[in-house]
Parts: C-alpha cells; sequence; structure tokens
C-alpha cells in the first residue's frame, strides 16, 4: 500500500483540471424575451455657445433735477412715487433778491421807456438832438435786456417737471437750503424702458445694433433689440456697456434685475432625445442598440435641454443609436426589437 503523501498530489492534479475545463456562466439577461423599443441616433450639431449676463431695467427718460438759483426750499408739493405730469410744480425755492433785482430793472426799464418817448417828441419839435435820442435808445434796450434777465432768473425759482413721470428719489425737504448744482429730485419716466447690461468684451463681435437677445426677468422671457452698444470698453471690468429696447407693454419696473443670453462661437455638442436618459440614484444612463441587437449600458453625463433634446458631455460618440423610452425593466445584454 502506497503512502497517502504520494496520492495527494495526483488528487490536486485531477482537481485543477477539472476547474480548467468548466463550462462559463451564461448571462441571465439572454435568456429573457425580447424587448420593443425605439432607436434614436446620436447627432452632433454646431450650436452657439451663451453667455448669460447680468442687467438692470432703466427708464427710457429719466433725469436728476438740480436747482439754478440759491434759496430756501418754500415748498415740496410731491411725495415719493408720486405720478406727475409735464409742466407740474415740482419744487418752488424763496428767491427775495432776485425779485427785488426785477423790481429794479422794472423801475429803470420804465423811467428809460419815458425819457425816450419824450425826447422823441422834442426831436419832432426841433427841442432836441438825434444824439440824445439815440442814447435814450441805448438805455432802453439795456433796461429792457436787464428785466428780461431778472424774469429768466426768478422763473428758475420753480422746478417743474420735464417729461410725465413718477418721482423716483426725494434728496431734500421743505426747508432745506437749495444751491446751485445741488440734486433735489429724480424723475423717471413710465412709457419706455431699456436694459443696461455689462457685456464681456469678448463677446461684442457677434453684436450689432439692431441684434435680438432673450432677457429674463423675474418669471417670465422677452425678446429685447440691441439699440446701442459702446465702442469703448471699461478697462478694469473687460466689458462694454449695451442698451436694449425693452418691447412695450412688457411688465418691468426701474431697477429690476434680468439676465441676457448673449451668443458666441459655435461649439460641438451631442445631442440625444431627452427621453433617452433615465436616472438611477446619482447616475444618468443610456442603454445603446449594440452588437447583435442586444442593450448596452452606458453611464452618462448630461448637459443643457432645449426642445426636447439634451446634450451629452461624455460617455457616448456620434452616431450611436440609443433607446428612447427604455422600458422599466431592460437590462444590459437583453435582445432588442427594433420598432419603426
Amino acid at each position: 500500500m502506497q503512502p497517502l503523501r504520494h496520492l495527494l498530489p495526483a488528487a490536486l492534479i485531477l482537481l485543477a483540471g477539472c476547474t480548467k475545463h468548466a463550462a462559463p456562466a451564461a448571462n441571465p439577461a439572454a435568456a429573457l424575451p425580447a424587448a420593443k423599443v425605439r432607436l434614436a441616433v446620436a447627432v452632433a450639431e454646431d450650436h452657439p455657445a451663451v453667455t448669460e449676463v447680468t442687467g438692470t431695467i432703466r427708464p427710457v427718460q429719466r433725469a436728476q433735477l438740480a436747482a439754478k438759483v440759491m434759496g430756501t426750499i418754500e415748498e415740496l408739493p410731491v411725495t415719493l412715487g408720486q405720478r406727475v405730469a409735464a409742466g407740474d410744480l415740482l419744487v418752488k425755492i424763496s428767491v427775495g433778491e432776485i425779485t427785488a433785482r426785477l423790481a429794479q430793472a422794472q423801475s429803470q426799464f420804465n423811467v428809460a421807456k419815458r425819457d425816450l418817448e419824450r425826447e422823441r417828441d422834442l426831436l419832432g419839435k426841433g427841442a432836441s438832438t438825434a444824439d440824445m435820442v439815440r442814447g435814450l435808445e441805448d438805455r432802453f434796450t439795456m433796461t429792457q435786456a436787464m428785466v428780461r434777465e431778472a424774469e429768466v432768473m426768478l422763473g428758475y425759482a420753480e422746478v417743474r417737471a420735464p417729461f410725465a413721470g413718477v418721482i423716483a428719489r426725494k434728496l431734500v425737504n421743505a426747508g432745506d437750503l437749495a444751491s446751485p448744482g445741488f440734486p433735489l429730485l429724480e424723475l423717471e419716466g413710465t412709457d419706455a424702458f431699456q436694459v443696461e447690461a455689462a457685456v464681456p468684451d469678448s463677446l461684442t463681435g457677434n453684436l450689432a445694433p439692431g441684434t435680438a437677445l432673450t432677457v429674463t426677468a423675474g418669471g417670465q422671457t422677452f425678446v429685447a433689440t440691441l439699440a446701442e452698444l459702446s465702442s469703448a470698453a471699461d478697462a478694469s471690468a473687460r466689458s462694454v456697456l449695451a442698451k436694449l429696447t425693452v418691447p412695450a407693454g412688457t411688465a418691468v419696473r426701474s431697477g429690476q434685475f434680468v439676465r441676457v443670453s448673449v451668443p458666441g462661437a459655435p461649439v460641438r455638442a451631442l445631442l440625444v432625445p431627452a427621453a433617452a436618459i433615465s436616472v438611477l440614484g446619482q447616475m444618468e444612463r443610456v442603454f445603446v442598440a449594440g452588437e447583435g441587437s442586444r442593450a448596452v449600458l452606458r453611464l452618462v453625463k448630461s448637459g443643457a435641454s432645449q426642445d426636447g433634446r439634451t446634450e451629452i458631455l461624455s460617455g457616448l460618440d456620434a452616431g450611436e443609436k440609443v433607446v428612447v423610452n427604455p422600458p422599466a425593466g431592460l437590462r444590459e445584454g437583453q435582445t432588442l426589437e427594433i420598432l419603426p
């Protein structure tokens, strides 16, 4: 009888030989019935890259009203947010000095007028000279100009609305001292609005007056026309000021925050129907029709979606056929029955 140690190597060799020739396990999905699906081709297309820039709604008509004369604010008959019509009184300044100057100029004018009329009458009778009359005519003209100057200055005591609008800011109150050039009120129109946005200098090459751009304001989206584009860029921000006309009747307000979509250079994008992408947890996946019409699972990363199509950033190649609306039980390796 042979010792046990001589039989152990033979048993190991026999076991190794059986393991080497074992049949591979079959894919369970291959035994499932064919899944009826429709396919779509992943298409690569050139699309303009869109950059969103921020902007602000501004009224087309706006004015900062300042005083032209110095004096105490006597009347301020408007309130913040009040609507006013063109020509309405907004501020009245007390200018007693100018009133006195007007009275003095008017008195001198009256004297010059009477003297001129008297000398003209005497000249007709031969009791005066032409030089005397010409001197009084010059005096009359000078005093007349003094009256007009004082009247204009007195008119500056009242600040009236240059156009119909709403009081946006009140910078003074009744009793304050008004000084020439010092702002009193800000008036904004309510009929027409525009968008002011700082567009990156790199995106201005595709823009020209008349270009239509999409604007998002709050919960609404509208198309605005580029009206003005500055020829000089801001050296610190590397941006250019653009003004867009807001369509009439659009519900916007002054100072409202908006986003403007500015097209850039075209970029290549791989697009598939949005219905071809399914989400499992945090993974996005699609099924591709592989060799032998079998389902192949691909993990992908999606981008922006528009018009029922989604951009695929990675995980798929152009020309591959993806399953649209994959059945819930579809598994990798399962046979596909392609529907027309």
